[in-house]
């Protein structure tokens, strides 16, 4: 049986790692819809080697129950660094592409924050800063389980992208359970969207804002995300966020 330290093989690298759309798609889709989908970016049998090591203590910081801190019901653990070495090659990998969309939305937003080419540049950044903790995390729901909408902002340094990967099999691991963004426009009533998702696909959504162009020129939408009720079984999902937490 595949364990956590199974995924610290020597043969995984950030390049061997490829989304099946360009990343002229992936921009596109953020732009337009405010989130993109890559199908497959994990495969089965590393969805289930890290669904399974969740009740495992040695990889993870802390543990989070959801229902004591009004965030929904449920509960999530956050990695230690070391992390997986999956996981840092998926940082690694998605973080380079997203920055570039990162740098060209804060200009249009109007905000000064700008990242540098690689990941460990910008984790070298948070450190400064003292946002020092890892914040890739494993999500676990039952029956009944939801997720509030919410933000992931763990300091003041913020990197505008993040990703979410399911790490189970809608239909068969369990029912109900659906990604939801909504989009706060200003003066407006919020927009929502289910997103749709199978087992080791992963969307890409804002953490806090994306530019919309408007008749007056771009303005700032504000984004939320969550997961509906888990109508049966159970639900694991990994979420990869880019800065660090203090």
């Amino acid at each position: 049986m595949r364990t956590l330290d199974s995924l610290n093989a020597a043969e995984i690298s950030a390049d061997q790692i490829s989304f099946r759309v360009s990343e002229a798609e992936i921009t596109q889709s953020l732009d337009e819809k405010g989130y993109a989908i890559l199908k497959g970016v994990i495969s089965e049998l590393e969805c289930q080697v890290l669904a399974d090591g969740y009740d495992a203590e040695d990889p993870y910081r802390s543990r989070v129950v959801m229902s004591r801190h009004g965030f929904g019901q449920g509960e999530y653990k956050y990695f230690d660094y070391p992390l997986p070495d999956l996981i840092t090659c998926l940082r690694t990998k998605l973080y380079e592409p997203l920055a570039i969309i990162g740098n060209r939305w804060n200009e249009l937003m109007n905000i000064d924050q700008r990242f540098p080419e690689t990941h460990q540049q910008y984790l070298d950044v948070c450190h400064k800063a003292g946002q020092v903790k890892a914040t890739p995390l494993i999500l676990q729901y039952g029956e009944g389980d939801y997720n509030c909408l919410h933000q992931d902002v763990y300091g003041e340094l913020l990197f505008p992208l993040q990703v979410a990967c399911l790490l189970s099999k809608p239909g068969e691991d369990f029912t109900g359970g659906e990604f939801v963004l909504t989009e706060q426009r200003p003066r407006m009533q919020s927009r929502v969207e289910v997103v749709p998702l199978d087992q080791g696909d992963a969307v890409i959504f804002p953490v806090r804002h994306r530019p919309k162009q408007g008749t007056r020129g771009i303005y700032r939408v504000n984004m939320r995300h969550g997961v509906s009720e888990i109508r049966s079984g159970q639900r694991h999902t990994l979420g990869i966020i880019f800065h660090d937490a203090q």
